[in-house]
């Protein structure tokens, strides 16, 4: 009995550890409502990550310590992240205009846009931008801004501006976290402020997302759930860890 919930505890810390990779921060009362234990467990839990340099503890919750890189957070569910491109391959159009947002989830799926005729691709990536640039029917764009060290993004009001400023058929992004009733979030504000602008100026929005994001909150609120046309995750559609979703959005 002491070994399986030896285990329990140890995936339970794997799992947080993953939340503050992906999302930068953890509440109490949120983690222990869906691990099922105390929040004097989690409270627990927080200190031993604390302990290992990978969290600081705050007023109700903790916070990573330092921001993933980019290069770090490829490798993260990148299983999941390659499933998930291969089913959004099938969405980028043959021509017209599409925007593609800066997370590793899409810039798989950019490795993977060839062989159109005559597409516009607009991004705040500068990876994104670099794997795209002189592919044969594409005309890469760039949304300048600064990047914020957090995300690896490029944001700021021309970051935000650019994205106003082209009609896109659809708009692929990832998200820090996703939650059936707020929608998603992000990482930090500027993050989400140029997100949702380009949603503002598509006509569909394709949300890329693994599981492990699934049921959690970040920092900034990014879309509402209505705003998101498809949910893309690596898992079987009929998953029904999709069932609060797919009530409002089309999951795939």
């Amino acid at each position: 009995m002491a070994t399986t919930s030896s285990v329990d505890a140890q995936a339970r810390l794997e799992d947080l550890r993953g939340q503050l990779r992906e999302v930068g921060a953890i509440r109490i009362s949120e983690a222990a409502e869906r691990f099922e234990v105390s929040q004097m467990t989690i409270r627990r839990d927080l200190a031993e990550l604390e302990a290992m340099g990978f969290a600081r503890r705050v007023r109700g919750g903790a916070v990573a310590i330092r921001p993933i890189g980019f290069d770090e957070r490829k490798l993260i569910n990148a299983q999941a992240k390659a499933a998930i491109a291969l089913k959004l391959k099938r969405l980028i159009p043959e021509s017209g205009a599409v925007g593609l947002d800066a997370s590793t989830t899409v810039l798989r799926l950019a490795s993977l846009v060839q062989g159109h005729q005559d597409l516009t691709v607009l991004t705040n990536s500068v990876e994104t931008f670099e794997v795209l640039r002189g592919r044969v029917g594409l005309a890469p764009l760039i949304t300048g801004g600064y990047t914020d060290p957090r995300t690896g993004s490029l944001v700021g009001p021309l970051a935000v501006r650019a994205a106003q400023g082209l009609l896109l058929g659809r708009y692929f992004l990832s998200a820090a976290a996703i939650d059936a009733t707020l929608g998603t979030s992000e990482a930090c504000l500027e993050d989400a402020e140029v997100k949702q602008a380009f949603a503002a100026s598509a006509g569909e929005v394709v949300v890329a997302i693994d599981s492990s994001k699934l049921d959690r909150r970040a920092v900034a609120p990014g879309l509402a759930l209505r705003q998101i046309d498809i949910l893309a995750t690596e898992l079987d559609p009929s998953d029904s860890r999709l069932d609060p979703y797919r009530e409002i959005t089309e999951v795939i």
